[in-house]
């Protein structure tokens, strides 16, 4: 490992070599190639070092063990470096875990209406706001591509883009069943009832990733049937695309140009298609590695709003890291219950990874 880190090392002061060259700034592609690597190598190179500084001082220590005066101080030094030692290890195997080759991609967010009738719709409205607010609080663009609404201002179903950098890493472990308990607005008798939505985040599929044969599919033009004025009823700018070896159906009516729906709905189908793929090819993966977090079981139940306790419960954390404050959660913060999520998926890939050695 550490024959590797100092490969890291070297390479990074390539990189900052190169950065401090004022000729770099004139090409910006190769900036940000190199300002994205830095990023990436730093905190590596960081830990790297504190971890061979941890093991000097542990030498150190290990050598005045022998000065009869100092042996109890090098002692308690001994047992400090020993400790930061191990620390850093293990936070080097963290930083040194493959990187997943989609978290810095674009994301396609899809959002339906489970059981619970007009309350499911409604909650997954609630999640559509949760999402949007969160995409706002980190930079990201979240754009309603097509919905399916209720007369009540629910959701039936939403399909959306959400464009940023790392906004699949931070989205990722959204996908899955949500499970809301409260008193309905439509309910008179004041009994809490238990509803649901799913939620499938894909990561967007660049065109050089996913081909799609233009034979294989059909493209229909209609008329927008959502809110827009008189431009709605005139004009067939919404698109339907089939793709007919998948029978995989996208609609978008959306924007006002044919084009524009016509390239957003292909976006969608080539990540959906490309998902599958994907699928395909981690099934045998995923069932040897089931994770903590995010068996990619999208019928799964993740995660419980219960709006009575006050609470937000992720089902695959454990203890008192699960629960959440479910108005900053339902308001779109999500970054701790993120992160928890995050460091349970790398602990359960450095056990896994720990077995295999």
């Amino acid at each position: 490992m550490e024959e590797k880190l100092a490969k890291i090392e070297e390479r990074l002061g390539e990189v900052e070599q190169q950065l401090s060259d004022p000729s770099v700034y004139s090409d910006r592609e190769k900036l940000a190639r190199l300002s994205r690597e830095q990023k990436e190598l730093t905190p590596v190179v960081t830990a790297f070092r504190a971890y061979r500084k941890a093991k000097q001082d542990q030498a150190d220590a290990q050598e005045m063990l022998s000065d009869p005066e100092l042996r109890e101080l090098a002692q308690e030094e001994l047992a400090e470096a020993k400790a930061a030692a191990e620390r850093m290890q293990e936070e080097l195997k963290r930083l040194l875990l493959p990187k997943d080759p989609n978290d810095e991609k674009n994301v396609i967010l899809e959002i339906r209406a489970g059981i619970g009738g007009e309350e499911g719709a409604l909650f997954a409205a609630d999640l559509l706001r949760m999402y949007t607010m969160y995409a706002e609080r980190k930079g990201f663009t979240l754009s309603v591509v097509s919905q399916n609404l209720t007369e009540l201002g629910g959701v039936k179903e939403v399909v959306a883009t959400v464009e940023g950098s790392g906004a699949y890493s931070r989205l990722k472990f959204e996908a899955g069943t949500h499970r809301v308990q409260r008193v309905p607005e439509t309910e008179s008798s004041g009994r809490i009832q238990t509803s649901a939505a799913t939620v499938a985040v894909m990561p967007e599929a660049e065109e050089v990733e996913f081909t799609i044969d233009p034979r294989d599919l059909q493209i229909d033009t209609y008329r927008s049937s959502g809110a827009g004025g008189q431009h709605v009823n005139k004009t067939e700018s919404a698109i339907r695309i089939t793709h007919l070896p998948t029978g995989t159906v996208v609609e978008c009516q959306d924007e006002r140009s044919q084009y524009k729906n016509k390239d957003r709905a292909m976006k969608i189908l080539r990540s959906r298609l490309y998902e599958a793929e994907q699928e395909k090819q981690n099934a045998a993966i995923a069932a040897q590695r089931k994770t903590q977090v995010g068996t990619g079981d999208r019928s799964g139940k993740i995660r419980t709003y219960n709006f009575p306790q006050n609470r937000v419960t992720d089902h695959r954390l454990t203890g008192e890291n699960k629960n959440f404050n479910i108005a900053a959660i339902i308001n779109g913060d999500l970054d701790a219950l993120i992160d928890a999520l995050t460091l349970a998926d790398q602990a359960a890939r450095l056990q896994s990874e720990n077995k295999e050695e």
